[in-house]
């Protein structure tokens, strides 16, 4: 479990969510000139604060005095820092209860003194979850509560000078670590930089420019597409787009904002029409999940306003519908950036029916209006298909041919106005092992089978070719080979929604079968009907197929050679 995944589960979520220091405010007075909607997210973040108080020790003869648990009842850095970070808000902001308030400083500075005690020798924090001693994970804490030291310091609240005091022990300590430590990941390089961005400008150092340079010397990891290395739509490609946008500014770089137009721009084409970004590609933890935007909102905001442009500016407004809430988490951004409070220019749609094909990523993205599809290499789900917020998941095909059957093609290859994925199995049987070379103890594992002659070979060659229509997505699946292999087409659905024209499968769960015809899915007022069914046998658990997903699916089974056109409206 990642810092992502650990905030998730935690009861302090919301403020966990790794974000990066903008630019710092020079006056207090720069408060009093918020615009509305700022100061309505001011003042939404007062129940974090109050959700983060509850999780505080305040047992003055705890050892843990100042530090804040998670949902897993675990003291942390990063659930102790949150209070600092969203508590900074508060004191700035003339909207929030908090504003001013002393008491908040008190508790803030007890986390503070926590988190310098918790700290190493050399600067880091650990992530309990998973790592130790990580420099990754004080980058982390050390870019937002820069912004956290310049919120409380403009925000004039009496009493503070301990608190600043503190805080700037811990972020020299951790500029330290910043300037020397590794990292494991293509962002973490991005996340040190702004860091120590961040650092430079409260406390200039030429090492810190230092070591910003010598990551940066590696260049951007974004490709062709416009997307970053990890493919993480949900989490990470916003993230790398936040960080540079700070690195950016802090280091006169305008340069790198490139990358984070290119990143925006192929973004635009990975938006479901409920508001839901495409994650399928990812190759982290937010591969496949449910996402929203609101990770996009910053630099989508930033670049429209700079740049003057009305389609960043729309998706800005998207983004507002869809997760308005949701942008609270990034108050910090907001509050440190007075260029952000300026409105947005005009609007010009973003694309909203368009083939788009992204090779680097595997992807192919079709969208018209409210319905689009998502066609998938690598992976088993290679067909997703949405209609406002009725959601086919997944569509996934599996044989029990020799306990590999599961279909997964390498590429979706575009062939005029069809796409083709392929799989080629084979399924051999091995001959008596060469007799100079047999084991005398008779051990199997001695004799491996890729000395063994083979026979018998069977072959399995199953291709899927999909198509759009006048009114949706057509899949064809056909199979060459092997003859009476059973097989299965999976149909995934999100759960919360209602099947007709289906018939439950006895002693599953949420399993049916499309025995003919045309079924349908609804969620509210939007339908997907798919058809038509084909159910040969009842065998769903295909050996060497994936296990059932925890969702409502309906089969389509049938034997090789299996050929059956679905159709998706």
């Amino acid at each position: 479990m990642d810092r992502r995944e650990f905030v998730k589960n935690s009861a302090l979520a919301i403020c966990s969510m790794p974000v990066v220091a903008p630019a710092f405010i020079s006056t207090k007075n720069t408060a009093d000139k918020m615009p509305p909607w700022l100061a309505a997210m001011a003042s939404r973040t007062d129940k974090s604060i109050e959700s983060l108080l509850t999780f505080q020790v305040k047992d003055k003869n705890s050892e843990d005095l100042g530090g804040l648990r998670d949902g897993f009842d675990l003291l942390n850095p990063h659930s102790t820092s949150a209070l600092i970070q969203y508590g900074a808000s508060g004191l700035f902001s003339p909207t929030s209860k908090y504003y001013l308030s002393t008491e908040l400083v008190e508790s803030m500075n007890l986390a503070a003194l926590y988190l310098i005690k918790t700290q190493h020798e050399d600067g880091t924090i650990d992530l309990l979850s998973t790592n130790f001693h990580s420099t990754p994970d004080t980058g982390f804490l050390v870019k937002r509560l820069t912004m956290s030291y310049a919120s409380i310091k403009n925000s004039g609240t009496p009493g503070v000078e301990k608190l600043l005091e503190n805080l700037k022990t811990f972020l020299i300590r951790g500029g330290n670590a910043l300037s020397v430590g590794g990292i494991h990941t293509p962002n973490h390089r991005w996340v040190v930089c702004a860091a120590l961005t961040k650092l430079n400008e409260l406390w200039p150092n030429p090492k810190y420019v230092a070591r910003i340079e010598q990551w940066l010397g590696e260049h951007i990891d974004i490709d062709a597409d416009g997307q970053y290395n990890e493919k993480s739509t949900f989490i990470y490609s916003s993230l790398s787009d936040r960080i540079l946008i700070t690195v950016a500014k802090g280091m006169n770089k305008p340069e790198l904002l490139d990358n984070v137009r290119k990143n925006l721009n192929m973004t635009m084409y990975y938006v479901h029409p409920n508001g839901e970004v495409v994650t399928d590609a990812s190759g982290r933890q937010d591969k496949a999940v449910i996402g929203t935007m609101e990770n996009y909102y910053y630099p989508y905001r930033y670049l429209a306003i700079k740049d003057k442009n009305p389609q960043y500016a729309a998706m800005c407004r998207m983004i507002e519908k869809t997760a308005g809430d949701k942008t609270g988490s990034f108050i910090d951004y907001f509050l440190n950036d007075p260029s952000l409070w300026a409105e947005l220019p005009a609007e010009k749609p973003f694309p909203v029916s368009y083939v788009k094909t992204f090779p680097n990523s595997g992807l192919v993205r079709i969208r018209r209006n409210n319905r689009d599809s998502t066609l998938i290499a690598n992976n088993p789900v290679f067909f997703t298909f949405m209609k406002g917020n009725a959601v086919l998941q997944g569509v996934r095909f599996a044989s029990s041919f020799f306990g590999k059957g599961q279909f997964q093609s390498e590429k979706v290859n575009e062939k005029g106005n069809t796409w083709e994925l392929i799989q080629k199995l084979d399924g051999p049987y091995y001959q008596p092992y060469p007799k100079e070379s047999i084991a005398p103890d008779g051990d199997w594992e001695k004799m491996p089978k890729t000395y063994r002659p083979q026979s018998e070979i069977q072959l399995l060659e199953t291709k899927v070719t999909i198509l759009e229509t006048e009114d949706g997505m057509a899949i064809e699946i056909t199979t060459n080979g092997t003859e009476r292999v059973p097989a299965a087409l999976e149909l995934i659905f999100r759960p919360g929604g209602e099947l007709q024209g289906v018939t439950k499968i006895e002693n599953t769960k949420d399993a049916w079968l499309l025995k003919e015809g045309t079924g349908t899915y609804r969620f509210n007022d939007d339908v997907i009907s798919f058809g038509p069914g084909l159910a040969l046998h009842k065998n769903i658990a295909l050996r060497g197929a994936l296990p059932i997903m925890e969702a409502p699916t309906v089969f389509i089974t049938g034997f090789t050679p299996f050929k059956h056109v679905i159709r998706f409206r």
